[in-house]
């Protein structure tokens, strides 16, 4: 059997399918905005009413497409999140060297910020918690104030 799908629910199962592919390329390009999951769900939505499936004037109909649209949620979300590398982030900042031992490779004094350690490779501007440290003395970062840090000697 056949079932004629009305001119109105054609054109908006269209609209759904065009505006649910627009927002994964828009997420596709620009990562981040966070609109793969209902624009996944719009784009099946959209192919239901094409089908014919009432979803929008019965009750049965309504309770398809929320089901199919709950599953399709869960699907995209569950796969979009096998897609991202569950790595911890590549940057250091800051805020992330607490605890991390470096060298002094300028000497450090507690009351000036021109002293420099090197923590992982990378450089940083930083000042002792007690006296002075010479040059290659180990040390550990205590705190972070503004734009540089405060370390301790390692004995």
């Amino acid at each position: 059997m056949i079932m004629v799908v009305p001119l109105e629910e054609t054109a908006l199962g269209w609209i759904m399918i065009v505006v649910g592919a627009v927002l994964l390329l828009i997420e596709a390009y620009s990562p981040g905005f966070f609109v793969a999951v209902p624009a996944t769900v719009m784009v099946i939505l959209g192919i239901l009413l094409l089908l014919g499936v009432d979803i929008l004037n019965s009750v049965t109909g309504v309770v398809v497409g929320v089901v199919i649209a709950l599953v399709a949620a869960v699907v995209t979300v569950w796969f979009y999140g096998r897609l991202t590398p569950d790595a911890s982030p590549t940057t250091i900042s800051r805020d992330s060297l607490l605890g991390r031992e470096g060298r002094v490779i300028r000497d450090l004094d507690p009351d000036t910020l021109s002293g420099k350690v090197a923590i992982g490779g990378t450089e940083w501007s930083a000042r002792s918690l007690g006296g002075p440290l010479p040059v290659g003395a180990k040390v550990r970062v205590v705190r972070s104030e503004g734009v540089h840090i405060v370390v301790e000697e390692v004995k």
